[in-house]
């Protein structure tokens, strides 16, 4: 266990889990029926995307851009400069990626994927392999989209939900070095890896396999990336679990993640605690220059990239906030809460528990609907139906043959919900599992889709009619 100053044995040494912050501004939420809810995503097409958030009791779709920020962002949108051209605020937000990340080149983007795009569109093309740990939704699509191949290779306990591993999101580095000798250096033109594995359950990657991972592309002579959009949470995991780093602060354990790759992609939705915003951050001058190319092309100046003022000044703040030791012992315990509740009520979950996301194991409390008629999905569902509950399928639905589980995640919007709302989402699954023992939930065919990221907007339908 890290050392832990006064503050965090406070929360470490009793029952309850204070959070560390007051609430000064709260939003209603509505209270559909169940048989509201029924008509609602039916509407939706048996597709939670498709549901209006009034329809939603509890929102744990995504922690992305869903969190609150905190009073000192607000003050800080206050001073929002938004000149169109050498804004304040981009300094201000390029000085806090420097100090996170110690990339000089810092490039605004509206969200993440708008960095893998501008990242892929360059590096990527047929012919081309991209091998992360795994990779999430949109950024296989950007790599596939290129032309390029999008290759899976985290260790094999990553694959096993109920393996007890410490950090799960580890690449196989021998898959690696295999994977780049098989395809030739020559066209692999950078290694991804994502902190922490959001498909693979949340789970960290330990920076022992972070510099095992520099070497082998040192060793082909490939760039290797971060996507980096949870690193502060994977920062914490690599204080808490791996010994060597127990004395770090998070923020001195980034900057030695960081300095291992050669650049990142980052959804500040996620770990820059702000509701819209990402950036592309490098090393080589070069490729930083033909990306900003890219930029002025579809996002916008490199001083703004599709940005406000005061989304960058928010961004900045939050960035720093994401690191503080308290806020992450109260996120990490906040989500293992839950997971206790969902183990308690008898549902298999992805362990040990993450740090944004508690990942239900649809697979295991389903054994008999197959993969081909999405349990995942009919878990999810079933979840929102009995209780108002959204989350997000990540399995077959989501990722076709790629998929190596099929899992529920319900993910912690930042900062958003408190204790007794964990309780009642326990409650919910507690209740959907009692229903799934008993055979009541049936699987989904899928009726229409799109031709990339099916799962936001595909139309569905159950296989039995719900009661």
């Amino acid at each position: 266990m890290a050392k832990l100053d006064p503050g965090h044995a406070a929360l470490l040494g009793f029952k309850t889990i204070i959070e560390p912050f007051r609430i000064h501004s709260t939003q209603r939420i509505l209270f559909p029926t169940r048989e509201e809810r029924l008509q609602a995503i039916q509407r939706a097409g048996w597709n939670l995307f498709g549901l209006h958030s009034d329809d939603v009791i509890i929102d744990m779709l995504t922690d992305s851009g869903t969190g609150a920020m905190s009073a000192r962002q607000w003050a800080g949108m206050m001073e929002g400069d938004e000149t169109y051209a050498g804004s304040n605020s981009f300094y201000a937000f390029r000085d806090a990626v420097r100090e996170i990340t110690g990339f000089e080149e810092v490039i605004p983007t509206h969200q993440g994927r708008a960095a893998e795009r501008i990242l892929f569109s360059i590096l990527g093309g047929p012919g081309k392999v991209v091998p992360s740990n795994t990779h999430f939704d949109t950024t296989r699509a950007n790599v596939e989209y290129s032309g390029s191949k999008a290759v899976d290779l985290v260790i094999q306990e990553g694959k096993i939900p109920s393996s007890e591993h410490p950090f799960k999101g580890n690449m196989d580095v021998a898959a690696l070095d295999a994977c780049i000798s098989e395809a030739g250096a020559e066209n692999v033109p950078v290694v991804m890896l994502t902190v922490t594995n959001n498909s693979g359950g949340g789970q960290p990657v330990s920076l022992e396999n972070i510099r095992a991972v520099r070497a082998v592309c040192d060793k082909h002579k490939v760039p290797f990336f971060l996507d980096a959009c949870r690193f502060a949470e994977n920062a914490w995991f690599i204080k808490s679990r791996e010994e060597e780093c127990a004395e770090m602060t998070p923020l001195e354990i980034a900057n030695a993640m960081f300095a291992l790759a050669d650049g990142c992609t980052m959804s500040a939705k996620k770990d820059g605690m702000a509701n819209i915003g990402g950036f592309l951050a490098l090393k080589c001058p070069k490729l930083a220059a033909r990306c900003r190319d890219l930029l002025i092309l579809t996002e916008g100046f490199p001083t703004y990239g599709g940005l406000a003022g005061y989304d960058m000044e928010a961004i900045a703040i939050g960035l720093r906030e994401a690191l503080d030791p308290l806020y992450l012992c109260y996120r990490t315990r906040s989500t293992a809460y839950l997971a206790d509740k969902a183990v308690a009520a008898g549902v298999p979950i992805v362990k040990p528990v993450g740090g944004h996301a508690v990942y239900l194991d649809a697979a295991a409390l389903l054994p008999d609907i197959p993969r081909s008629e999405l349990p995942a999905q009919a878990l999810a569902v079933a979840l929102y139906v009995e209780g108002g509950v959204r989350g997000v399928e990540i399995g077959s639905l989501m990722f076709g043959d790629a998929a190596s589980m099929e899992l529920v995640r319900l993910a912690m919007p930042r900062r958003t919900y408190t204790q007794s709302h964990m309780d009642y989402v326990g409650e919910v699954i507690d209740r959907v599992a009692a229903k799934a023992r008993s055979g009541e939930i049936s699987g989904y065919r899928i009726v229409e889709q799109p031709s990339w990221l099916r799962h936001f907007t595909a139309k569905l339908e159950p296989l039995k009619p719900w009661l």
